[in-house]
């Protein structure tokens, strides 16, 4: 008896075989009834025209074009060859004369036959070549966007083990320490340490609804719902917000200028503008002003969040957005969860149809995002 591996992959092959034959029977009748079908309709359209008139040369006209569709709706260079010969043959036979009757031997006929059928030949293969590389392209393209979708992933994933390690660090340690002291500890000690838990507790929530969103837009089961919103109503909803989590906060909000309103999902603006602000409040390395403000554009609104810090390394500008831990105590995004909120940044305004990135100024950095007016 051969081992339950070996039946299993004999099983397995044999499958994997007739569902190649299916597959191939299921083409090969779909190329016969389209190829019958395109080939009768054209026959049927010349022999109208036929009675109409007694031009030739239009009629192979007509078979042309037929050329150009069969390949379009079949699959492989057999259809478009074999239905190039037939085409020359009903010329021949129902649209020369004599009639009803194959003639090659007048003079210039076979000549004249044989460039039609290369001709066909080729606007057949061209066609179908055609049909290939973009459905190669297509391929090459559903790879790439499969593999930016698993690099986000594998950084997201990175991201989390990173950031949630230091605020269940903090409420464990403070946990634990509270229990084992608690007979010792003055109740304004108990209250700071209960006031840390809370902050720790509330950094994970907030991670965790950043990486939901992240996480659903990604997969496509939460849509974008846009509505015109006012400009300088969302930046005044993300200040106030980002006070009630850091009321240290230094923020100075430019307003525009003009009424503007645009298409946007507020909610989610709002918290990008929030993680943008957070991690200018973090990472900056300055008691100066962080300012945030808007530009108009012909297509777009361009949304600033400006601080007066220590700017950030050149290697991490391309990437900053890409949700990758880095290590070391400066890395701009690794601050409870400032990994998955930058590459939740991204990912919203990618969903908008906006563009973000980073760069440095003189005295600082400045991240920017563009949401387009419709």
């Amino acid at each position: 008896m051969l081992p339950l591996k070996n039946l299993w992959d004999r099983k397995r092959e044999n499958y994997r075989q007739r569902a190649y034959w299916i597959r191939k029977w299921e083409i090969t009748w779909k190329n016969t009834l389209v190829t019958a079908a395109i080939l009768a309709g054209v026959t049927i359209v010349a022999w109208i025209y036929h009675m109409l008139s007694y031009g030739t040369v239009n009629i192979i006209m007509f078979y042309t074009i037929a050329l150009i569709f069969i390949p379009r709706f079949t699959e492989g260079y057999v259809p478009g060859i074999v239905s190039a010969m037939v085409s020359v043959g009903c010329v021949n036979y129902l649209f020369t004369e004599p009639y009803f009757q194959w003639e090659f031997r007048r003079e210039g006929y076979p000549v004249t036959f044989f460039c039609m059928l290369v001709i066909a030949i080729a606007v057949s293969a061209v066609t179908s070549y055609t049909k290939e590389q973009s459905r190669i392209l297509a391929q090459q393209e559903k790879r790439l966007m499969e593999a930016d979708k698993e690099k986000m992933r594998a950084n997201l994933l990175r991201a989390v083990s990173h950031d949630l390690r230091t605020p269940l660090t903090g409420i464990i340690g403070a946990s634990s320490s509270y229990l084992e002291n608690e007979a010792f500890l003055s109740d304004e000690k108990k209250r700071s340490m209960v006031k840390h838990i809370g902050e720790d507790a509330n950094w994970l929530l907030n991670m965790v609804e950043n990486l939901l969103t992240v996480t659903r837009i990604q997969a496509g089961t939460a849509s974008v719902n846009k509505s015109l919103e006012p400009v300088e109503e969302v930046l005044l909803e993300s200040v106030r917000r980002l006070k009630k989590r850091i009321p240290d906060a230094k923020v100075k909000v430019r307003l525009p200028e003009e009424f503007v309103m645009i298409p946007m999902d507020a909610m989610l603006i709002e918290q990008v503008l929030i993680n943008l602000l957070e991690n200018a409040c973090f990472h900056a390395g300055s008691d100066c002003d962080i300012e945030v403000y808007t530009k108009t554009g012909k297509n777009e609104v361009t949304f600033c969040v400006k601080d007066y810090g220590t700017g950030i390394a050149p290697d991490r500008l391309e990437s900053i957005f890409d949700g990758e831990a880095q290590n070391g105590s400066r890395e701009p995004d690794s601050h409870r969860g400032m990994g998955i909120g930058l590459s939740i940044c991204k990912t919203i305004i990618r969903a908008h149809g906006g563009r973000i990135w980073a760069q440095n100024h003189e005295n600082g950095a400045e991240l920017i995002f563009t949401l387009p007016m419709k």
